[in-house]
């Protein structure tokens, strides 16, 4: 089981023995929550119906399925980096929340190592694969959205996009050095769901691409998938590095509402210029704004495009601020003010991206060794950060679960280290595994157990 060590007794407290026996012990008992939520979703088992594994089959130690409840749930549970798999192989529980097998038998396999994890990076990055685990992605999204809602799916959609920029170290291939972050970065795109926080997409870009690169080509087909994976409406928002006549025309082609901002220049600030005047009377103590509904057309655009002016006024500013929304929304059901409304809604959807760097420190390392080339290494990598977004999900999953069990909010991390990380022994008697669980979970997993059944498994 393990090797002995001689007690040891700190000196702060002669009363205290500290030893090494070897027990069946974990901290990460709510691996077998994450697990639980996993298997409901139906993710795993339909990554492994669809994807092309091309590996020998009288070679296989590991199961596909196997290895990518392993990379996923150690990414929930904090272990981010490939090399925590050799970390983990001895602990019991890691074992049964991984393995395929039932009974005791995962207790006496051997879990993949870090090289077995590293090579499975390169099979869902094939051409034939990619897109089944962006599909299983869109699966995780339609999970989280109808397990807690009684199968009921929602209506209306905002599709939130946002850039991700991840700072790599070392000269992985695609990746560059970018002024604005000081650092050498890949550039990829996130789609979230701004009133539901879930993460609905990724697309890893090179760290020299454009604000704007590759949107007009993933974007309507993302919302396009979203609609008839849910039914419902989808509404696509956007910042103003994506507000390029390329990806607005590319919406309008499929017929998609979008809201974006627009950067300000000459010819907005001429058709704004009629509209900066402040209305008659004292200036009010409380800062104030206003809006006009316009019509603009810039030279790189085919024909005029809806415009809002949003003008602002601060009682100790003797100038005033304005900014412009570009969108397709229809004047009669958006006037102004609704507008302006829906797009500053848009601060959910950065938090929550936020959420994803900071929760799960997302970050890529495959590199350029041996025969690759660098779109070897950008698929490889593109895996990586799907994987860390179903990682995501899973999390989401249980913190929304949570939240509807005691009726306040919270964060990923405070799920993770009050909820998940638990310690535990493990018992093994007439084939039988009991889990002791410490006195940390008794605040929160009582309540949490009651409401795992309302996480329902997709058919």
């Amino acid at each position: 089981m393990g090797e002995s060590l001689s007690p040891w007794i700190p000196s702060c407290n002669g009363s205290i023995r500290v030893e090494l026996d070897g027990q069946r012990t974990t901290g990460d008992s709510g691996a077998l929550l994450l697990r639980e939520a996993l298997d409901n979703s139906g993710v795993i088992e339909a990554l492994e119906d669809n994807l092309v594994d091309p590996r020998h089959p009288l070679r296989i130690r590991h199961s596909l399925a196997g290895q990518l409840r392993t990379l996923v749930l150690q990414r929930a549970m904090g272990w981010i980096d490939l090399g925590d798999t050799d970390t983990l192989r001895r602990d019991p529980l890691w074992q049964l929340a991984c393995s395929d097998a039932r009974g005791t038998t995962p207790l006496a396999q051997d879990r993949p190592s870090r090289a077995t994890l590293s090579r499975l990076l390169t099979c869902p990055g094939r051409d034939d694969n990619i897109d089944v685990l962006h599909e299983g992605l869109l699966r995780l999204v339609v999970w989280r959205l109808t397990s807690l809602n009684h199968g009921e799916r929602p209506e209306q959609l905002t599709l939130d996009i946002d850039g991700l920029p991840i700072e790599v170290h070392g000269h992985q291939g695609g990746s560059a050095f970018h002024g604005l972050y000081g650092a050498r970065i890949y550039s990829p795109l996130v789609a979230s769901l701004a009133e539901t926080g879930d993460m609905v997409g990724g697309l890893l870009r090179e760290g020299n691409a454009g604000p704007a690169e590759h949107a007009d080509t993933w974007i309507p087909p993302l919302a396009r998938r979203l609609n008839e994976s849910t039914g419902a409406s989808v509404r696509v928002r956007i910042d103003a590095g994506f507000t390029d006549n390329d990806t607005l025309e590319a919406l309008e082609d499929r017929d998609i509402e979008y809201l974006g901002r627009l950067r300000s220049h000459t010819g907005l600030q001429k058709l704004a210029a009629p509209c900066l005047k402040r209305p008659r009377g004292r200036p009010p103590e409380q800062p104030r704004e206003w809006y006009h509904d316009l019509a603009y057309q810039a030279r790189s655009w085919p024909a005029p495009r809806r415009v809002v002016l949003v003008v602002q006024e601060h009682p100790d500013d003797l100038l005033l601020h304005a900014f412009f929304l570009v969108t397709n929304l229809g004047r009669f059901e958006w006037p102004p003010e609704r507008v302006l409304a829906l797009y500053r809604k848009r601060g959910s959807a950065e938090a929550h991206m936020g959420e994803v760097k900071s929760a799960l420190n997302v970050h890529l390392s495959s590199t350029d060794r041996g025969a690759s080339i660098v779109q070897d290494v950008m698929a490889r990598n593109e895996v990586s950060l799907l994987l860390s977004l179903y990682a995501y999900q899973v999390l989401h999953g249980l913190r929304s679960l949570m939240e509807r069990q005691t009726g306040r909010g919270w964060s990923l991390r405070r799920v993770r280290e009050q909820v998940l990380k638990v310690a535990a022994t493990l018992s093994l008697h007439a084939r039988r595994i009991t889990v002791h669980l410490g006195d940390a979970a008794d605040r929160w997993w009582p309540t949490l157990l009651k409401g795992l059944p309302k996480l329902m498994a997709l058919p």
